[in-house]
């Protein structure tokens, strides 16, 4: 019987094998419009939500002529939906269809009327302009898209209108035009507050907040954040990003605390996969703890990937951990392009005071009694008057608590006090509890995040209930992790 087995599995030529055994990119798609079917006929969000991470996976096999027969397929031929949708898609050679349908031309085209499958063609259309840098086209695409959406309220929709919002803004970012739609987003996030779509108003905020930053107006991103809605993070990836352009606010503020705490959650709540996100919230991350006097570990500049990226930031770091300002001056100015990419130039100019403090603090520590026109010198300060630059410099380091010293006008030197036993003092006690807060913090998010079954606590679970539900839980989890891989 073996042998048998093994001879039929040899008769088959390779090629229709191959063709056969793997369904086309065609069939993968009806299969996701099916999916979208099942889920807005039985309202489970979850499946549109499978449906939209299983179409992120295809999205490099997206053709113009591949979505002309999906589109075909799934919208009545000569509807409005089908006659927009067409017209922005290019001619291709017909070849490419032949290929993609070879596996379903003895199936009868199926026909959609849920709005859910044409917002779902929408959504295909823009990805694949987008992805071809038609850019003019993917605008009007976008914008017949939203007007469609302001009509359709329906939860099974949201989904997928969370993922044309974020297309919609990037394609007027692309273009440069990122100013003219947003009063239309003000009122996109108005419309989804009133429907209680909260992933709408998440993914809205954070495109308003994106919007503004852009043009450098964070009082208005400021008054848009405290008056928007609170609400339980539902996306991740949302949060994320939310955390990101709250620590970007609150940095421009003069909150370093905040803003570094809001900056690291962001880089460590970020998907593995979402490098160039992780390595922009490192930077912002680097600048401000530099600012709060605080040197980063070296490890922050030697995680996998992010070397060649935060290298200098690096430079920077080393600069002001010396207290050369003229290091620190040449770093500026050698690094000027990427600081201005990274629109950090001006936290930048505020550290200058940080660097001619650090050195400073380590003259008062080498130097018992020592001139202020040696500390002028030795800070390489270039102005008319260094002398009595050093002396407001050194008076104001006192007055601030930096150093522990004193000064001696009459014979124009600083005095630096012994160095006291700083278990002596509350420094220690108010870093461990710093600790203490954020391990309970860590631990309260933690459960919080747990998801109990509902009703658990009123019937007890059969072995085969715990069977099923621990399998659910895994492929939840996989779900969970490809989404994270796909988002960023």
């Amino acid at each position: 019987m073996t042998q048998d087995v093994e001879m039929k599995e040899q008769l088959p030529p390779s090629n229709l094998l191959s063709s056969s055994s793997t369904p086309s990119t065609l069939q993968h798609l009806k299969e996701i419009a099916s999916l979208i079917e099942t889920g807005a006929h039985a309202r489970e969000v979850r499946r549109i939500v499978r449906a939209v991470r299983l179409t992120m996976a295809l999205r490099r096999k997206l053709k113009a002529s591949l979505l002309s027969a999906f589109l075909n397929s799934v919208l009545t031929p000569g509807s409005d939906a089908h006659a927009r949708l067409v017209l922005y898609l290019p001619k291709e050679d017909e070849h490419d269809i032949e290929v993609d349908t070879a596996s379903s031309i003895t199936q009868a085209p199926v026909k959609y009327w849920l709005p859910e499958i044409e917002i779902f063609c929408y959504l295909l259309v823009l990805i694949f302009l987008i992805d071809k840098k038609k850019y003019s086209e993917a605008k009007a695409c976008s914008s017949v898209c939203i007007a469609r959406l302001k009509i359709i309220n329906r939860r099974t929709v949201d989904v997928l209108a969370a993922r044309l919002y974020f297309y919609y803004s990037l394609c007027y970012e692309l273009t440069g035009d990122l100013a003219e739609i947003r009063g239309n987003l003000l009122a996109l996030h108005r419309i989804a507050t009133l429907r209680h779509d909260e992933l709408g108003q998440e993914t809205l905020l954070n495109l308003l907040l994106r919007n503004y930053l852009h043009y450098n107006l964070y009082d208005q991103a400021e008054k848009l954040r405290s008056k928007a809605p609170r609400f339980e993070a539902h996306s991740n990836q949302q949060f994320c990003r939310y955390l990101f352009y709250l620590g970007k606010i609150r940095t421009i503020q003069l909150e370093y605390t905040d803003a570094k705490e809001s900056l690291l959650q962001a880089a460590r709540k970020a998907p593995v996969a979402a490098l160039g996100f992780r390595v922009q919230c490192n930077k912002w991350a680097i600048i401000v703890r530099l600012l709060l006097g605080e040197i980063p570990e070296r490890t922050v500049f030697m995680q996998k990937g992010m070397e060649k990226a935060l290298r200098p930031y690096f430079e920077l770091t080393n600069a002001v951990r010396i207290g050369d300002l003229e290091l620190f001056r040449s770093v500026a100015e050698k690094f000027s392009s990427t600081f201005g990419a990274d629109r950090t130039n001006n936290l930048i100019v505020r550290l200058r005071h940080n660097v001619i403090r650090t050195g400073l603090r380590n003259i008062s520590i080498s130097y018992s009694r020592i001139s202020l026109a040696d500390v002028a010198k030795k800070l390489r300060l270039d102005s008319p008057n260094p002398v009595a630059d050093a002396e407001s410099i050194v008076s104001k380091a006192i007055r601030d608590g930096a150093i522990d010293a004193t000064v001696d006008h009459a014979n124009g030197w600083m005095v630096s006090k012994e160095t006291g036993d700083i278990y002596s003092t509350n420094e220690p006690q108010m870093a461990f509890n710093s600790r203490i807060a954020f391990c309970l913090n860590m631990h309260n998010e933690a459960v919080r995040a747990l998801r109990f079954p509902p009703n658990s606590h009123k019937e007890k679970e059969s072995a085969e209930k715990r069977r099923e539900r621990q399998q659910q839980e895994q492929e939840l989890a996989k779900h969970i992790a490809e989404e994270d891989d796909d988002e960023f």
